[in-house]
């Protein structure tokens, strides 16, 4: 029963819709007759075996077909390296040696960011190993931040195997007062002797920065000064630990 507030409209309109919802849902049913058709088995069989069928050269070898070299997605990186306000005169007055090995060698674009104290470098489209090549930089800025001289930083972008160890004297041995001062120019030495004789010994670097210690070589050669300069911060006399490098170096020509 239609509702009370339903238009009326005539039986011979109702007829009509009626007819013309019957004729689409006829042609509906066609279609999916249609689209339901069995298919051509053999066709089917044949366009697989087609695809299946390996190229082969005269001497049965198989063939494919050559790679297809797509361009990698370009991705810019960027790091910053901080310096303390004590390295930022020495930076300044190393800069034209500092960045020709980053942008000649690494081909990375760095800048000194005055404002923010910091070395800025970020990787370019020549740049062909980007992440490797970005922490080379980095390790190298670092290094000179620590103290190291240019020179010395610079071979941490030539050679893969160098090292940098840092540890405090505290990490020794707990010293109060004047005992850390004794104890520093032990290391250190009567014009920096020690420290010379330490670091031709080891063929190490060494860069005393207040009761902090930052050795750079290889991992041998870092192990050979860090146990002579514990040896200096636990109290042994210098001449001993002269002996001991002695016998260290020794060994080392011999092996080479």
């Amino acid at each position: 029963m239609p509702a009370p507030t339903a238009l009326l409209r005539a039986p011979e309109q109702l007829a009509d819709e009626t007819a013309k919802t019957r004729d689409i849902a006829a042609q509906v049913d066609d279609i999916t007759l249609h689209d339901t058709a069995p298919h051509n088995d053999s066709a089917v069989a044949q366009t697989n075996g087609d695809q299946d069928a390996m190229l082969v050269d005269a001497e049965d070898r198989p063939v494919f077909a050559p790679e297809v070299t797509r361009k990698s997605a370009f991705r810019i990186e960027q790091r910053s390296v901080a310096v303390p306000p004590h390295r930022m005169s020495p930076l300044k007055a190393s800069w034209p040696k500092m960045y020709p090995p980053l942008v000649e060698h690494l081909k990375l674009q760095v800048r000194m960011n005055l404002k923010k104290k910091a070395v800025e470098l970020r990787t370019s489209k020549l740049t062909k190993e980007g992440g490797s090549a970005l922490q080379q930089g980095q390790d190298f800025v670092q290094a000179f931040c620590l103290g190291f001289d240019v020179d010395d930083a610079i071979a941490l972008l030539r050679l893969d195997d160098l090292y940098i160890e840092t540890f405090e004297i505290k990490d020794v041995r707990r010293l109060q007062h004047e005992h850390v001062s004794r104890a520093i120019g032990r290391i250190a030495g009567k014009d920096g002797k020690t420290r010379f004789a330490i670091e031709n010994a080891s063929k190490t670097r060494i860069v005393l920065a207040d009761q902090k210690i930052h050795i750079l070589g290889g991992f041998k050669n870092i192990g050979i000064a860090r146990e002579a300069v514990v040896s200096l911060i636990l109290g042994s006399p210098p001449s001993k630990v002269y002996g001991n490098l002695r016998t260290v170096a020794s060994r080392m020509k011999e092996r080479w």
